[in-house]
């Protein structure tokens, strides 16, 4: 007979070598902080604490953690923070996905080792959402995703702003000299002016919809503005969800490892075709669709690209904001919108499936925010994968945020070694640029760099003065979602590799073909095995101990998300790092 299934603080005993005498102690160190026999003997819902003096986004981490109580305690529940690792994206250097994956390893293994039923899983800041699901994924837990909420806009001399769409518009007409040093001033103090993440499309947004998406959320809870009163009761109903997640049998067959299937993904692929989302959603899919062996298929992204409509109107590609998209129905409002090309039979943590929530849902929406889908915004998603020699295993191009006048064009490539090269030579009045050229970073990808949102290569100051806005920009980096402009990303394999990528000279040619899906190096093989032969790697951000030392050994390319190949589950795992 199997043993009966043991909860709350008697879950996961410490060994002791004598599980009485491990519950004994427990219990006497759980009175010492001043909890009754009724509530230590209550079901345990955690809730992580992502806060930290280094990370804005999650200010509100605190108010959130106190109303995920009050729900828990409603639910009959003892609810119990713990903390784990806070990652606020501008505070940490070289880069916040070096870490995305070490905390993922925390969340995981603290909802493992700890006496948790089920767990909140509070955070929002780019790379936080994707960890926390990572680990939730693997710790097999019931579990629900609250997110901290956008920010509210700014004001600016009668304009609207939002971090960070409108900081690099900005931060482009500064360095075209456009803006002096005090209007560039006062701008930096009204971009971000309330607790929250980015205001716009950018990566937390995005994730946060994903994740409503793909049912791992309480329907509505992803646009909530970060002070609105609405993301405390947000917070509250997870709580009292999370409660009966850990008191119900069927919690147990509501973990993400069972909720995100195939379909599941295909489902956020699509959603995150029509908001038009981040580029780095690539990569994150990919690492949580990796946990469970499903591969991110490049070639279905495009056919879904090319039947699935942009909906969304919100910047960088549109008009609107997050808090904009709230009031116009928020995601359940862009899902009934997409309702003919979703999965609907698939589950949700609520034990609904997707059709059900939506059927439940308020049918009102704002036209001029979602789009309905005969007046779309764009017939086509705003993603597209390329292929081709220069990307054999694939590239991104957020071509809802891009110049259709540079989809089919050839160029010569502007050629910039590293990070560092490119801060030392983008603005050198003497440097050989003109606006029909390419520009290509190298070495800036998960091993030589972490994969930084570096992407969004500046334009030459002698170009930007002359009043070019865009110009195609090529690298193994990321970008911000907040981001636009005509930039192919997360080129796979990276340069350090010595891929085609990492083989580029100044005044090579090359193709890209938007229509194609393909970009090109132009440079026969011969050449390119000669140089070949003289490659050398640069040293990267890997060390001889630590993280960084599992970072150099087990991180995997953007097609497989960056994650670590021992983290990996299904197929898929394994040490990949040409591919």
């Amino acid at each position: 007979m199997a043993e009966k299934k043991k909860h709350g603080l008697l879950n996961g005993l410490t060994h002791y070598g004598d599980p009485d005498f491990a519950a004994y102690l427990r219990r006497s160190f759980a009175r010492s902080m001043g909890y009754s026999e009724e509530m230590l003997g209550r079901p345990i819902v955690g809730i992580t604490w992502t806060a930290s003096g280094f990370n804005n986004c999650h200010r509100g981490v605190p108010q959130l953690v106190e109303a995920v109580k009050r729900g828990a305690l409603a639910g009959g529940a003892l609810p119990l923070e713990f903390p784990v690792t806070s990652l606020g994206e501008v505070f940490l250097n070289p880069t916040s996905l070096l870490y995305r994956n070490l905390m993922a390893m925390d969340v995981e293994e603290m909802i493992r080792a700890q006496p948790m039923d089920s767990v909140v899983l509070v955070g929002g800041c780019d790379k936080t959402l994707p960890a926390l699901v990572m680990g939730a994924i693997s710790a097999a837990k019931p579990a629900v995703v609250l997110a901290t909420g956008p920010m509210s806009t700014g004001r600016y001399h009668g304009e609207r702003l939002g971090a960070c769409t409108d900081c690099r518009r900005f931060w482009a007409q500064y360095r075209a000299g456009g803006l002096d040093e005090k209007q560039i001033g006062e701008i930096e103090g009204n971009l971000a002016t309330t607790q929250g993440t980015c205001a716009v499309m950018g990566t937390a947004s995005t994730m946060a919809i994903l994740c409503e998406a793909m049912g791992l959320m309480l329907p509505g809870g992803a646009a909530v503005p970060a002070v609105h009163a609405d993301r405390l009761r947000q917070a509250e109903a997870s709580g009292l969800h999370a409660a009966r997640l850990a008191t119900d049998k069927a919690g147990d067959g509501l973990t993400f490892d069972r909720i995100i299937t195939p379909a599941v993904a295909e489902n956020a692929l699509r959603v995150l075709l029509a908001i038009s989302g981040s580029t780095n959603a690539v990569v994150h899919l990919a690492a949580i669709f990796g946990r469970l062996g499903i591969g991110l298929d490049m070639d279905l992204m495009n056919r879904l690209s090319d039947e699935t409509p942009v909906l969304v109107d919100l910047k960088p590609t549109g008009a609107h904001y997050m808090e904009d998209l709230h009031a116009a129905g928020g995601a359940p409002a862009v899902l009934r919108a997409l309702r003919n090309q979703l999965h609907l039979g698939v589950p949700t943590v609520t034990g609904e499936t997707l059709g059900e929530v939506l059927d439940a849902a308020d049918p009102w929406s704002d036209p001029a925010v979602v789009r309905p889908p005969e007046e779309p915004i764009s017939p086509q998603g705003g993603l597209v994968a390329l292929s081709g020699t220069l990307a054999p295993k694939g590239a991104i191009l957020k071509r809802a945020a891009a110049t259709p006048a540079l989809f089919e064009r050839e160029g010569r490539a502007v050629v910039f070694g590293s990070l560092e090269d490119l801060s030392r030579r983008i603005d050198d009045p003497d440097l050989d640029v003109t606006p029909d050229d390419f520009l290509v970073l190298q070495n800036a990808g998960p091993l030589a760099a972490g994969m930084p949102e570096a992407g969004y290569l500046p334009i030459p100051a002698k170009l930007a003065r002359a009043g070019v806005k865009d110009m195609v920009r090529i690298s193994d980096a990321r970008m911000s979602g907040t981001a636009f402009g005509t930039i192919i990303l997360h080129v796979s394999p990276e340069a350090a590799l010595g891929s085609p990528l990492g083989l580029v000279r100044n005044g090579d040619r090359i193709r890209l073909s938007v229509e194609e899906r393909r970009l090109d190096l132009l440079v026969e093989e011969t050449e390119l095995a000669r140089r070949r032969e003289s490659f050398a790697p640069p040293p990267g951000v890997g060390a001889e101990r630590g993280w960084r030392r599992l970072w150099r050994d087990h991180v995997l390319q953007a097609a497989a998300g960056v994650d670590l190949s021992v983290l990996r589950g299904g197929r898929d795992g394994g040490r990949e790092n040409s591919s």
